[in-house]
C-alpha cells in the first residue's frame, strides 16, 4: 500500500497534534514511504483550511512555517488529473473531490476519519476507506 488520498480533516488531525497516527501519517509521507495523491481542487483545499484563522491557532504554524510544509507537501504529491465524474456519490458535496482524486488516482486506499460517509461508494469502486490507524497496521506489516 503505497498510493493514498488523504482526506483534509487527516491532514489537519496530523498538524494539530505531533502525536497519533494522523502524524505518522505524515511522517511516512515526508520520508517518501508513502506516496500523496491529489487533485489541484484537493490540494488548494488543504491550503485553505490550514490557513484559517482557527487552525492556525490550533496548530500553531507561522504563515512561512506553513507555506513550506505545503510546498514539502506538495513536492510528495502525485497529480491526479479528474477524467470522469461521478456525481453524487457521497453525502457531502464537499468530499465528492477526495472521492474523485482516489478513483482517478487509482489510490490503494482513501485515508479518513469519515469511513462511514465513503465507504459504501469507495466500495463501488473499489478504493479502500482507512482510517489513519489502520492504514499505519496495514503499512507497518
Amino acid at each position: 500500500m503505497k498510493r493514498i488520498v488523504i482526506d483534509t480533516a487527516v491532514l489537519v488531525a496530523g498538524l494539530r497534534s505531533r502525536n497519533g497516527a494522523s502524524n505518522a501519517l505524515l511522517e511516512l509521507v515526508a520520508d517518501r514511504s508513502l506516496v500523496p495523491l491529489a487533485t489541484q481542487p484537493l490540494f488548494l483545499e488543504y491550503e485553505d483550511v490550514l490557513k484559517r484563522p482557527d487552525q492556525r491557532l490550533a496548530h500553531g504554524l507561522a504563515i512561512e512555517e506553513l507555506d513550506r510544509v505545503l510546498a514539502a507537501l506538495a513536492s510528495a504529491v502525485e497529480p491526479v488529473e479528474v477524467h470522469f465524474q461521478w456525481r453524487p456519490q457521497v453525502r457531502d458535496p464537499g468530499d465528492e473531490m477526495v472521492l474523485e482524486a482516489a478513483i482517478n488516482g487509482r489510490a490503494d486506499a482513501l485515508v479518513t476519519y469519515n469511513v462511514a460517509d465513503f465507504t459504501a461508494a469507495a466500495e463501488r469502486f473499489a478504493v479502500p476507506v482507512l482510517r489513519p490507524a489502520d492504514l499505519l497496521r496495514k503499512v507497518r506489516r
